[in-house]
């Protein structure tokens, strides 16, 4: 068939002539000629269809087919598309379209609504039930959990920030917040009164520390008075134990005119503090050696009480009737109060009146105080501090108040037992106050670079040596029954911490102020220009003259080895950061180099008299064996090796390298490498030494 779709040349049909001539008619022959041809070509084409229609009878057929089957399903949907048509034209849908979705909406609405609801609901439901969980632990005794519970409960229902959009059910959830407060209170001022009782008749405050009302028991004093201050009641609660006191100790000495002391008497469950007017200040003894001699007047007074029980004149039973014997018993009491009183207001006075100020001779300017035994033994600043077998320079303050401390002890060893507890807790006050009155004193001094700050550092070391060695010195001759109790060893790490907090104090001010003066240097840039050499000379100026001053403070002061190690962290952190500095300029010029050296060698040269005192002397070789200044402070070492760096040609630093000098003395191989990039811009060997420095590190 695909002859069929070609054209058919005319011609081609033609005779054999001379048909160039397009223009040039036809011969009657040739037109029937070409009639005749053209009937056969039209009757084999016909042959052809025909035959090829034949052949291809069956696809024909279902092609025909194919498209009946495709105009009936399109007038199908004529049909329907006719219809919907007519269906839409009957009854609008979009009408019902638009109440559908507005019934949709709604519904959501309803819905969100319910969920609001529902977990209203559930809120109600679960602070209900935190309410019943704290009365139920109120009951239990668990006060700590049911004070807890309140506290949370009143900010969850903003107790006292009502709001009157707020549902109903908050406003009852509010009132059974408060039934639950004033149940809570209620059970807890109950257990408040148990606790603290006051007996009139034996003027003594009875302090349970296990308590038990109704059948809630084995409640601590002290779970109460944290269930109440988390509750906020706790003063309401000691408001009546206020009362009580004002009745039972304040009124009687406003009534008497006479002062008032306390006897406190340990148990395991229970404390109890005794209410004992003071007698008449002639019959109290004023010696603790004239106690013993007062003990033949109690045990007299007891025979005579116990004679005249015998004789029915007083009553056996009755407490009231022991006075006389109960008030000799309470003169020690008395003679310790009196005595604590005393002690503790000369140990104060002593502390405030000191000026924490050292003489002319204990000064770098004086006399060497450290070699001279004579005048340490006389002195009333130096003393021996016992566990370090070295002296040291204290405030007079200090070594008196030691002074009270130990006639204190000497007391306790010739007191009776309830005596020598209070000189013991008298004693233990006592070293306590300088803890308490001098920081805070010497506040603003502290805060500078200072002798009195170092003086303070010594004080507190010397009192943590001291308060090691009570033990050892005076606990064989405590009183037996006081000698399990009497600790004085939790008192020392105070003081030795304290002293190491004012001494780090002082390094961490200097360290920053040396900081301050190099950061006027600029990072020593362009030190090759006038006007930046002057600005890096004056903050080497400024360095020096820092360590200068700290150097004439603290040797004097400082133990040996205290002072070499607070010395050394300091010039430390100055080496290191100067070093640092110049390690990290770039692109440094020839004229630079000898400007950064030249810096370098006059700050190490006006330090000569600094470092003589850090190399450890004769007495204290012992102490530093093998240690020498660049062992101690590793950046000396290095800042010494960049001044000769500064000045050496670039084979000699790759060489430094290569044989692991520069390493030893703290240099990394990105400060090598930046410090030969920085000077050495133009030489054609830098290539090549980078190269071989890289090589020798790996």
């Amino acid at each position: 068939m695909e002859s069929l779709f070609g054209s058919i040349n005319v011609r081609d049909l033609l005779s054999a002539q001379d048909l160039s001539d397009p223009n040039s008619p036809l011969s009657a022959p040739d037109l029937r000629l070409l009639i005749q041809r053209l009937e056969s070509q039209s009757f084999q084409i016909r042959s052809q269809v025909q035959s090829y229609l034949v052949s291809h009878h069956e696809d024909f057929a279902r092609l025909f087919s194919l498209c009946n089957d495709t105009v009936s399903q399109t007038r199908e949907v004529s049909d329907d598309v006719s219809a919907i048509l007519g269906l839409l034209s009957d009854h609008p849908i979009d009408a019902e379209v638009r109440e559908i979705v507005s019934e949709t909406k709604s519904k959501k609405e309803e819905l969100k609504m319910k969920k609001e609801l529902l977990g209203l609901v559930g809120t109600v439901v679960a602070l209900n039930q935190r309410l019943e969980s704290v009365r139920e632990a109120l009951k239990s005794g668990r006060f700590e959990f049911a004070a807890q519970g309140l506290k949370e409960l009143k900010v969850a229902l903003r107790i006292g920030d009502e709001d009157d959009r707020e549902p109903l059910v908050y406003g009852l959830l509010r009132k059974e917040w408060s039934q639950c407060f004033e149940e809570i209170q209620e059970v807890l001022v109950n257990f408040m009164e148990k606790a603290v009782r006051f007996d009139g008749d034996l003027n003594q405050v009875e302090i349970k520390y296990h308590l038990e009302v109704e059948n809630v028991n084995g409640i601590q004093l002290q779970t109460v008075l944290e269930a109440m201050d988390v509750v906020g009641i706790l003063e309401y609660g000691l408001a009546k134990v206020a009362d009580l006191m004002i009745k039972y100790v304040i009124t009687p000495f406003v009534n008497h005119g006479r002062p008032l002391s306390f006897l406190e008497e340990l148990h395991q469950e229970l404390a109890l503090l005794k209410i004992v007017p003071s007698p008449d200040s002639k019959v109290v003894p004023t010696d603790a050696s004239k106690l013993p001699d007062f003990q033949k007047i109690i045990a007299c007074t007891s025979k005579f009480e116990m004679a005249l029980k015998e004789l029915m004149y007083i009553s056996e039973s009755d407490d009231k009737d022991n006075r006389l014997s109960n008030f000799a018993e309470n003169v020690e009491v008395h003679f310790a109060f009196k005595k604590k009183t005393e002690i503790l207001a000369n140990a104060r006075n002593l502390l405030l009146e000191c000026d924490f100020s050292i003489p002319q001779e204990y000064t770098r300017d004086g006399s060497v105080w450290k070699s001279d035994e004579t005048s340490a033994q006389s002195s009333s600043h130096v003393v021996d501090l016992l566990f370090l077998s070295q002296r040291c320079l204290v405030s007079k303050a200090a070594k008196q108040l030691m002074e009270l401390v130990h006639q204190t002890l000497q007391d306790v060893c010739l007191s009776s037992t309830r005596v020598a507890f209070e000189f013991y807790h008298t004693a233990r006050d006592a070293v306590l106050l300088y803890e308490v009155v001098v920081p805070v004193k010497l506040e603003r001094q502290l805060n500078g670079i200072n002798q009195v700050a170092i003086l303070l550092h010594n004080d507190c070391l010397y009192l943590s040596q001291e308060i090691l060695g009570f033990a050892f010195e005076y606990r064989t001759d405590f009183p037996s029954s006081m000698k399990e109790h009497a600790v004085f060893v939790d008192l020392a790490p105070r003081f030795q911490l304290l002293a190491e907090e004012i001494l780090q104090r002082q390094v961490h001010l200097v360290i920053y102020n040396l900081k301050e003066a190099i950061d006027g240097a600029d990072g020593f840039q362009n030190t090759h220009q006038m006007k930046q050499f002057e600005s890096a000379k004056f903050s080497i100026d400024q360095v020096v003259f820092i360590l200068e001053k700290v150097h004439i403070i603290w040797e004097p002061l400082l133990l040996p080895s205290t002072y070499r190690r607070s010395m050394c962290t300091v010039l430390e952190s100055v080496f290191s950061r100067i070093a640092r500095d110049i390690l990290l300029l770039d692109d440094i010029a020839a004229e630079e180099t000898l400007q950064l050296q030249r810096l370098i060698y006059l700050m190490l040269e006006n330090l000569s008299s600094l470092f003589e005192s850090l190399a450890p002397g004769e007495q204290n070789l012992h102490e530093f064996p093998a240690e020498s200044l660049e062992d101690l402070i590793p950046s000396l070492r290095k800042i010494r090796k960049l001044s000769e760096l500064l000045d050496m040609p670039l084979k000699s630093i790759t060489a430094y390298w290569e044989n692991k000098e520069l390493l030893s003395c703290g240099f990394t191989i990105t400060e090598v490498e930046d410090f030969i990039k920085a000077i050495f811009t133009d030489s054609p060997l830098r290539k090549d030494c980078l190269w071989r420095i890289q090589n020798a590190s790996i």
